[in-house]
């Protein structure tokens, strides 16, 4: 018997020597997703356009300074980093760890950063400091990306807990010329993507889901906040008709505090233009 319990104990031992170094790997170690999209209606100014899509740090730091996420964005070559909402985590305070991603971000590419559902009670106040570090907040309202001579339009909409998406959406399109060119949306919640192909997006970036923070094998999240369990849109590109719509993973946890199967993410598109 006493043998018996204590190969049950060395079992047991050797189980959580493993499992410590697992845990550690599955919440810190960042992973590189890289996705085509390929259309007719991509210019050609922006074939090849790479681009870097962060979301939901949720406060959280990879290294000193952020350096190991840093340097990370710096080896994907981006011509521009999307920012998808929880740069911040309401319950577990420290912001600055979102600030100096901002700040260093901003030295490798021109940043675009929309809220996501932890910014809505304190981003009017947030939002000075992120501008101050020349990230461009995209509150309801459309601007122009420009390269080689050509154009497409990029709309950047606030969480629905700031303005409701229908509204935020018709917003946008009132500022500027009409949707006539490539259109890309930022938006936080990736449960919304009937409205953003209704809305006419040509391609749509999302975080939100933190990638069903566990993810079964063969089977994909096991629980997403405002989709439940098993979840429809976690991670990867999702098509309906001409419309992509591209969810991040995420970087950090929130009310989860351990992700299986399902590394931090750093999501990297190229546009490609097709004949």
């Amino acid at each position: 018997m006493k043998a018996k319990r204590k190969k049950r104990v060395l079992i047991f031992v050797l189980f959580l020597l493993l499992l410590i170094p697992f845990s550690y790997v599955q919440n810190n170690v960042l992973t590189v997703t890289e996705i085509q999209v390929e259309s007719r209606e991509i210019p050609l100014g922006f074939d090849g356009y790479r681009i870097v899509q962060l979301s939901d740090l949720h406060s959280k730091l990879f290294g000193d300074n952020q350096q190991v996420l840093v340097e990370k964005v710096k080896a994907q070559r981006p011509d521009v980093i999307f920012f998808t909402g929880d740069l911040i985590d309401l319950r577990r305070g420290n912001e600055q760890a979102g600030y100096k991603l901002m700040e260093e971000m901003v030295k490798i590419a021109p940043v675009y950063f929309v809220t996501g559902n932890h910014e809505w009670q304190v981003f009017t106040k947030k939002e000075k400091r992120l501008r101050k570090m020349s990230v461009n907040v995209l509150r309801n309202e459309r601007v122009n990306l420009q390269r080689e001579g050509d154009t497409i339009h990029l709309i950047g909409i606030d969480d629905p807990l700031i303005t409701e998406t229908e509204e935020a959406l018709k917003k946008s399109a009132q500022t500027g010329e009409k949707l006539d060119r490539y259109t890309i949306l930022l938006s936080h919640r990736p449960e919304l993507f009937y409205d953003y192909v209704e809305a006419g997006m040509d391609l749509t970036f999302t975080g939100h889901a933190h990638g069903g923070q566990i993810r079964i094998p063969f089977v994909g999240g096991l629980f997403a906040p405002g989709q439940g369990f098993f979840p429809k849109y976690t991670a990867g590109a999702h098509t309906r008709g001409s419309s992509t719509m591209i969810v991040n993973r995420g970087l950090g946890n929130s009310m989860a505090p351990q992700r299986i199967f399902n590394r931090p993410e750093i999501v990297v598109t190229e546009l490609k233009k097709t004949r």
